[in-house]
């Protein structure tokens, strides 16, 4: 997918709103674990509910790895259906890879060719020859991670290199790479008050932001410092949806919350 095809998405929907994929067996309804594949019986409930409401689904892969071959089998089927009946959704691979070149492209083919998602987030501690091979992909996004939601991220991310922060540097960095244009970042929605300095540097690209919701993020926000000309900004809200009930009704539950996000979004967008 392209970016004027996200853009036109993000439009179409009046939402730029991402859905975080992050199957937990002890989180899901019982009824549920009763299926052949409850992992991919919860996602499918969640997607055919939700998909009019998002532009963006993101499993995290570590959710699925934690099972085994059926978490990676569960993980196959939710990416095919999202490809096979939402074509127009972006995908993320939440997987946060990065490691000596070589490496580095067998794990891009793997999310890019063999899964076929449309993106993936990588580290970038490794630099340029971790992060190229991810962006040789055509009408593939490597999105990096620059400034996160955690409490760790005050560790390095925001420490003084030289006269400046080191997540300014990784991203001024990032810009001279090879098929830089392919690249998206990760910026907390816990640090909305660093956006105003991140889109100096980065004024055009995406940002994937988390932490919206049950980690304390404010849209409002968000979207004040961060949305750019082509908006720009994909607002990630995980457990707040996917765990907003534990009962039968979870898929329609799962559906209001993310209503009231993507209202919140058609109003912003529309002002």
């Amino acid at each position: 997918m392209t970016t004027n095809q996200l853009v036109q998405e993000i439009e179409k929907k009046k939402s730029f709103l991402c859905i975080g994929l992050d199957v937990d067996l002890n989180k899901i309804p019982p009824h549920l674990l009763k299926e052949e594949d409850p992992i991919f019986a919860f996602n499918k409930a969640i997607i055919d509910a939700t998909h009019h409401l998002c532009v963006a689904y993101k499993p995290n892969t570590a959710f699925y790895e934690a099972y085994g071959l059926k978490g990676w089998k569960a993980l196959e089927k939710t990416i095919n259906y999202l490809n096979e009946k939402h074509p127009d959704i972006f995908t993320i691979a939440d997987a946060k890879r990065g490691d000596i070149g070589n490496t580095s492209t067998m794990y891009a083919k793997a999310f890019f060719e063999d899964l076929a998602f449309d993106s993936v987030t990588v580290a970038p501690y490794m630099g340029k020859d971790s992060i190229e091979p991810f962006l040789a992909f055509e009408n593939k996004h490597t999105i990096l991670l620059a400034l996160t939601s955690n409490q760790g991220a005050f560790d390095f991310q925001t420490k003084m290199v030289d006269g400046k922060e080191l997540y300014k540097q990784v991203l001024e960095t990032s810009k001279t790479w090879e098929h830089s244009e392919n690249l998206m970042y990760v910026v907390g929605a816990t640090k909305a008050e660093y956006l105003a300095d991140i889109r100096q540097i980065i004024p055009d690209s995406f940002l994937l932001v988390p932490g919206v919701g049950a980690q304390g993020g404010n849209l409002q926000d968000v979207c004040k410092y961060g949305m750019s000309d082509n908006i720009g900004l994909l607002i990630n809200s995980s457990r707040g949806i996917i765990y907003a009930s534990n009962e039968d009704d979870f898929a329609k539950a799962a559906a209001l919350k993310a209503k009231e996000l993507q209202q919140e979004m058609a109003i912003i967008l529309n002002n």
